[in-house]
């Protein structure tokens, strides 16, 4: 990631009220935290399959301490049918609150453009909408779970 890029995303995060920003781009992975009015920067380059035995380098700003190591993914089971993947970083909700009743149960029909779960980011509730018309077989997040961007959410068939 270019380094003006990196500044700008730290003045975004120390300018404004919120606490933690995660980008992740095809060169790596950035996540910046807010603790006391100083920001943390960690800054986790994601190897390409064609480098498999270079070193990942973490970068700290002056006076700031050194992240702890994230564990590293697990891999997916690969699942069968249409996958709708999370567009964005945020906490997952199945319903519109907390009694409500969730959008889709396993079993259910939906049409292309029914909405089917909530993405909480940067506190905006985002409606997902189905992308295709089907039967949902799985859902594989967890109500109230932070989801990651392009993290699978729910099958169709």
């Amino acid at each position: 990631m270019d380094l003006r890029k990196l500044k700008t995303l730290i003045d975004l995060v120390s300018e404004s009220n919120i606490s933690e920003l995660e980008i992740t781009e095809a060169d790596g992975k950035v996540r910046i935290v807010k603790s006391d009015g100083t920001p943390l920067v960690a800054a986790m380059p994601v190897m390409q399959a064609a480098q498999p035995m270079a070193p990942a380098q973490a970068a700290v700003p002056a006076g700031g301490a050194a992240p702890a190591a994230a564990p590293a993914p697990a891999a997916a089971p690969v699942e069968t049918g249409h996958v709708v993947k999370s567009p964005m970083v945020g906490t997952f909700y199945r319903a519109s609150g907390p009694n409500a009743k969730p959008f889709v149960e396993v079993g259910q029909q939906v049409k292309e453009g029914d909405p089917i779960c909530i993405i909480e980011a940067m506190k905006i509730m985002n409606e997902i909408e189905a992308d295709k018309s089907g039967t949902i077989v799985k859902v594989l997040a967890e109500n109230g779970q932070p989801v990651e961007f392009g993290q699978p959410l729910i099958v169709i068939e």
